[in-house]
């Protein structure tokens, strides 16, 4: 037997040509999504990498504090232009280049950006010093500048050790805004 009626085995075939207006709005949505990231990510590079710079500093202050504590030695660290450097005071006395911890290395900045000690207790301190940290823990606040052409971040550190930063207001024009 057949089919009764003809149209019944030819199914009506359409062909959909072009996308449907939901489908044009999702790809456009998608697309806007992309390109604020991409935006995002390309604006304020400089700015972007001296607060990196400035996590990575205050992050190895912080990891040298409890280094001292823990080996029960005097470290220290020195910030001179282009580059910081840690230290450990030798047994007679002298400071020698820390090199037996990752964190602890030698730091040469990228292009344009530099580093100062700027106090240590409250006084100014020379370019060259080493800001020393105490086996015992407690340590004299200091204050470390770094600088580049997106601004300054200043660098300070409370006598329980804890170290943050901030970018300097007068530097980038507008209000300190803690990271």
């Amino acid at each position: 037997m057949g089919p009764l009626n003809a149209d019944q085995g030819h199914a009506r075939r359409t062909r959909r040509t072009g996308f449907t207006l939901v489908e044009v709005l999702v790809v456009l949505v998608v697309l806007g999504i992309g390109l604020a990231l991409v935006s995002a990510n390309l604006g304020g590079g400089e700015r972007r990498e001296l607060e990196r710079e400035a996590k990575q500093l205050a992050g190895a202050l912080e990891h040298a504090a409890a280094l001292a504590q823990w080996r029960a030695e005097a470290l220290g660290v020195s910030a001179e232009g282009s580059g910081y450097r840690f230290w450990r005071r030798a047994d007679d006395d002298r400071w020698v280049a820390f090199s037996s911890d990752d964190v602890l290395a030698a730091r040469v900045l990228p292009a344009g950006m530099t580093v100062r000690p700027v106090t240590y207790a409250g006084a100014p301190v020379a370019a060259d010093a080493i800001v020393p940290l105490r086996p015992s823990g407690r340590n004299e606040p200091y204050v470390l500048m770094l600088a580049s052409a997106a601004g300054r971040v200043v660098i300070a550190s409370d006598p329980l050790n804890r170290v943050g930063y901030i970018f300097d207001a007068d530097a980038t024009g507008g209000p300190a805004v803690a990271p």
